[in-house]
């Protein structure tokens, strides 16, 4: 039996090592496995029933819900769309880019349809940063973490759109269902129903419920609300001060709305707790969710994310001229004596020059990475606020079908889970008939972080135990493991914390010719997804409306550099 040991980010060298262990998505050290040797590992998949053999689980799409007409769809795609109008460039920037996340990737893709030549480097041989996936031996996929696409996801769907791979989307019914701890083994669900426009929608699915709160404590919860409904953005965003539970005590909230409710959400949301998040992130996800008809409808990738999604994002780069280069990891930002950007020097001893430069790698890398001549510029010196939260995404497999479980994603309730889902029933590519793989995210994970895999699995199997009382037990005596992964993130997305928003940078710097894009920086959809893609969005925009600039000091530098050449 092979056992691996943990790795923990503190032991890692700093070249080889510790980058790679804070990067956006984990990585191949931080993704563990183990397999059970006593049972065969399904290598094959059965897609039809066999004479005899179990009935076959059938996954049910639901269709995409009409997004198009949706104020924030428009937005985003009216965004979309001064790309590809704007005027071609005399001579295209050559845009240097750091990091081949969803942010990065965003940038690239945007700026390329501008007319521009984005080289984006990526350190590691896989695409997505925070939703990276790796495929084991048995051709099983594991992941970064569990990515659920929201329909309040604007930016994100006509990406979808304009790439053409809508249908890549699995759409599932209009619902969120929560665990009962109090009742092992059983849901509570939030079913919005199709025929009510938002936000009616959204409270009908509250007030249906009757399980998790009582009539009491939704009037209570509603009252509270009140004046984020009255008060609109600018009061969502003064509440970046509180937490969640300051917030809830302070607007005379029954503390078990925060138990049985956002608890859960928090955690979802940010991998943290009410007593840590902040009261604003909570705001902006229940605006979306109440604003807008298909907020909350979720939906599942169909498959593993750096193919299904990033690589035609990829293809689409390069058919426009872009560049995309897998293990080219930065080692530093070398300077100009005027204190902007020279080049990127990389891992392997060759530099990268261009026009501009992106760096859309996490915060805690840039951090790292940081000239010290800009370490003292206050809008650098606002980033010590911004540290990475860490998660950590556990996959098992095991031996049979389970029962007790449902087509989406489902809300564990428990203290050490997030959420969860069988993806062998979500997701066309992983989907079995015969056999569960449970995805789970585990957090809060910052005690669990340096713990060994079997440790996580252990505190896990326990969890699933109430969870699925009558087919899952610690000790293995019901259903039993096949095999499993684990995969470690020690700096994932920034924890949004109270008082963390001002500190959030804009996509240009003051250094010239010299951009960020992320999720931490300024957008208004916090640390996601859509976070990631509205900020490449932001960036390039930046990049574009600073042309004349870039390219006239481009055409300084190759001067400089003729007349150098020329003397010497």
């Amino acid at each position: 039996m092979v056992v691996f040991g943990n790795v923990s980010a503190a032991n890692l060298p700093y070249q080889n090592g510790f980058l790679e262990a804070l990067s956006s998505g984990g990585c191949e050290l931080m993704g563990h496995s183990f397999r059970v040797p006593t049972f065969q590992a399904l290598k094959t998949r059965t897609r039809r029933r066999s004479a005899g053999g179990p009935l076959q689980v059938v996954c049910v799409d639901i269709p995409r819900p009409e997004l198009e007409n949706t104020v924030n769809f428009l937005e985003a795609a009216s965004l979309s769309a001064s790309f590809r109008s704007a005027p071609r460039p005399a001579k295209p920037l050559k845009v240097v880019i750091a990091g081949a996340g969803l942010a990065g990737l965003s940038t690239a893709k945007y700026l390329a349809d501008a007319g521009h030549k984005p080289l984006l480097l990526e350190a590691r041989d896989v695409l997505g940063g925070k939703i990276a996936a790796w495929k084991d031996e048995d051709g099983d996929w594991y992941e970064t973490g569990l990515h659920i696409f929201f329909g309040a996801y604007p930016n994100v769907q006509n990406l979808f759109g304009e790439l053409g791979i809508n249908d890549r989307l699995q759409w599932k019914e209009h619902s969120m269902i929560f665990a009962m701890p109090s009742k092992p083994g059983e849901f509570s669900r939030f079913d919005f129903p199709d025929v009510l426009p938002a936000p009616l929608n959204g409270i009908w699915a509250i007030l249906r419920n009757n399980e998790m709160l009582t009539w009491p404590e939704k009037i209570k919860f509603a009252v509270g609300l009140l004046p984020a409904m009255v008060g609109g953005q600018a009061y969502v965003e003064a509440q970046d001060g509180l937490s969640v539970k300051d917030w809830m005590e302070k607007q005379g909230v029954p503390e078990r709305v925060t138990d049985e409710v956002f608890i859960a959400m928090s955690k979802a949301l940010n991998f943290i707790n009410p007593d840590e998040l902040s009261m604003q992130c909570i705001l902006i996800a229940l605006n979306r969710f109440l604003q807008e008809k298909h907020g909350s409808k979720m939906a599942f990738l169909d498959g593993n994310p750096p193919e299904r999604l990033c690589m035609p994002i990829v293809d689409h780069i390069r058919s426009l001229g872009g560049e995309v280069q897998l293990n080219s990891r930065i080692k530093k930002i070398e300077l100009n004596s005027d204190g902007t950007v020279k080049s990127f020097l990389l891992t392997n001893g060759s530099t990268v020059e261009g026009d501009a430069y992106v760096f859309a790698a996490p915060v805690d890398i840039l951090k790292l990475l940081l000239p010290d001549p800009w370490k003292e510029i206050p809008y650098f010196k606002k980033l010590d606020k911004l540290v990475g939260v860490p998660v950590i995404n556990v996959h098992i497999w095991f031996d049979r079908k389970l029962k007790n479980t449902y087509d989406h994603l489902l809300f564990s309730r428990s203290n050490l889970l997030s959420v969860y889902a069988d993806m062998s029933l979500t997701c066309k590519e992983y989907y079995d008939p015969n056999r569960s793989m449970l995805e789970l995210v585990f957090a809060p994970a910052e005690e669990w972080i340096s713990r060994t895999d079997s440790d996580i699995i252990d505190a896990t199997m326990k969890e699933l135990e109430k969870l699925f009382p009558d087919e899952i037990s610690a000790d293995q005596s019901k259903a039993k493991i096949l095999k499993y992964h684990v995969v470690k993130t020690p700096r994932s997305v920034y924890k949004t914390i109270p008082n963390c928003e001002p500190c959030r940078p804009l996509q240009r710097s003051p250094i010239q010719g010299f951009y960020l894009a992320g999720d931490y920086t300024k957008q208004k959809y916090l640390a996601s997804m859509e976070g990631a893609v509205l900020s490449g969005k932001f960036c390039s925009q930046s990049i574009v409306q600073d042309y004349e600039l870039l390219a006239a000091s481009g055409s300084r530098k190759l001067s400089e550099a003729t007349v150098s050449s020329s003397s010497s």
